[in-house]
């Protein structure tokens, strides 16, 4: 009989349907909080560099993690394309999170190393020129743009408040590294080291 009353009454059943499922997702995600691997960052991590850092920001800017994702699923079909699977530590100090889900170009999480720093800066001001049939625009701006370092020191500032271990040293000469560079330097400098700390372990 009581679960005719749930069946026949919409509204009870949807409230039950959500209560179930809020009981689920709990059980799924609570426990994640309390494990090392999923919290604590993998051996060899560290933050990013000054220039990188800037790097980050521009890739963020130009929209590259639109079109290219940041996360490797545990498939045989994506391992041996890409590399190493994705895992929870490498993310720690990523904020935001650029895992993305799109991937009109290949994704980018084990790029690092991969190519050369003339490679990618040939890449970036024409993708034709070494790749004949990429749909990804040119960013000839990248190579005229400098970098003045005036806010680095504060985004370092910002994200050492959510748990990113800068140093005041890092913060207070993270302008001098990044001053006078184009952001064509900064982005391949990003670009390099994508998923090189479980590159180097495999």
């Amino acid at each position: 009989m009581r679960h005719e009353i749930i069946e026949k009454n919409v509204g009870l059943m949807a409230v039950l349907i959500l209560v179930v499922i809020s009981f689920g997702g709990l059980a799924e995600i609570v426990p994640l909080f309390f494990q090392d691997k999923t919290t604590q960052p993998v051996e060899g991590l560290e933050p990013l560099g000054a220039l990188e850092l800037e790097g980050r920001d521009i890739y963020i800017r130009e929209g590259c993690n639109v079109c290219h994702s940041q996360m490797i699923r545990p498939f045989r079909a994506e391992t041996e394309r890409y590399g190493h699977y994705s895992v929870a530590g490498e993310f720690v100090y990523n904020h935001p999170f650029l895992w993305g889900s799109k991937r009109t170009g290949p994704d980018l999480a084990r790029v690092g190393g991969r190519y050369s720093d003339d490679w990618h800066r040939a890449h970036l001001y024409n993708p034709r020129d070494v790749v004949p049939e990429s749909k990804m625009p040119a960013y000839p701006w990248l190579f005229q743009n400098t970098l003045d370092g005036a806010d680095t020191g504060a985004k370092m500032k910002a994200l050492r408040t959510v748990g990113v271990p800068y140093t005041d040293e890092q913060i207070d000469g993270a302008g001098e590294q990044v001053k006078g560079h184009k952001e064509i330097d900064a982005l391949v400098a990003y670009l390099q080291q994508l998923g090189t700390v479980l590159n180097d372990k495999r």
